[in-house]
């Protein structure tokens, strides 16, 4: 498959007049109060990827083309369906999902599970095979469950005890930055999200990027999960994005020991990092950064 990562569109790109100087009024809006150049822009590609696992239409998801066997896998693993590489048979991209010119769109991808069914866990830890249901909806910002429940659910399902990490501020702020070498797709479009797994002495693993943050973490955690380097332990996963439930909930179930974000954190992101002992720092930028849970090296906070 070809790199999709960006494409070129026909753009207009407007600046208007800063009147600030000294008037207290702009003066009325007027053909010359704004300045027009069409050019050539760099977009990120955003195409829909269903995926069907054992037949069944399981999810479709909007991402950015690319490491897309990766993303399945983190997908699969954070939904409870696989919990490592052998669990997957095969996966493949569908050949019947044709475009308007009879070219493959590699926009489906077909997965065959080791026995053909999802594996599950019940509360006693043992193991119980579950039939595979669809979740037949297109996953946005707003998938996944909420509330306290769902935190009690998931510390009982949880395969990976947090290994704490206690890092120094130096660290933790110099982890965004770290990444950021390896975000080229930014660099061009200003439009995509990235994950990076990162060591504790500060080197960087992985990187990966996509228009969703949630698909960038889901590619971070396949690979890992393709290399057999699950549990994630003295791991930090660093987001260029907000700290969700969502985020954290794939954090915790691949065994980070931290979850890096640049924004901020929502509530139940912190009661669930406070529950299962994963170190939360939101508004990672330049000199500071909140810690919402866990502890750094040689404090008492």
């Amino acid at each position: 498959m070809g790199s999709r990562l960006t494409v070129n569109r026909r753009v207009s790109k407007v600046r208007v007049a800063d009147f600030s100087g000294g008037d207290a009024t702009p003066p009325s809006p007027t053909p010359h109060s704004a300045t027009v150049d069409t050019r050539a822009d760099c977009l990120a590609v955003e195409e829909p990827l269903q995926i069907r696992v054992d037949g069944v239409d399981f999810t479709t998801t909007m991402r950015t083309p690319g490491h897309d066997f990766e993303l399945v896998h983190g997908l699969l693993h954070a939904e409870g369906v696989i919990r490592s590489r052998e669990d997957v048979l095969t996966m493949r991209y569908c050949a019947g999902a044709v475009g308007p010119l009879g070219e493959n769109t590699y926009n489906t991808i077909d997965v065959a599970l080791r026995g053909g069914a999802q594996r599950g866990v019940l509360p006693q830890g043992h193991p119980v095979e579950l039939p595979l249901t669809a979740r037949n909806v297109v996953t946005t910002s707003a998938c996944g469950i909420c509330g306290t429940t769902s935190i009690e659910d998931l510390v009982k399902r949880r395969r990976f005890p947090i290994r704490p990490v206690r890092p120094t501020p130096e660290l933790v702020v110099s982890l965004p930055e770290r990444i950021r070498g390896a975000q080229k797709a930014f660099r061009r479009t200003g439009g995509i999200h990235a994950a990076g797994a990162v060591t504790a002495d500060g080197d960087v693993l992985l990187v990966r990027e996509d228009v969703g943050r949630h698909n960038a973490a889901d590619k971070v955690i396949g690979a890992l999960l393709m290399e057999d380097r699950l549990p994630a332990e003295t791991l930090y996963l660093v987001m260029t994005s907000r700290a969700s439930f969502e985020l954290v909930q794939k954090a915790v179930l691949a065994g980070f020991s931290g979850l890096v974000a640049v924004s901020a954190a929502t509530s139940l992101a912190v009661d669930l990092a406070r529950e299962t002992g994963l170190l939360l720092t939101g508004f990672t930028r330049g000199d500071r950064f909140n810690l919402y849970s866990g502890q750094l090296a040689d404090s008492s906070l």
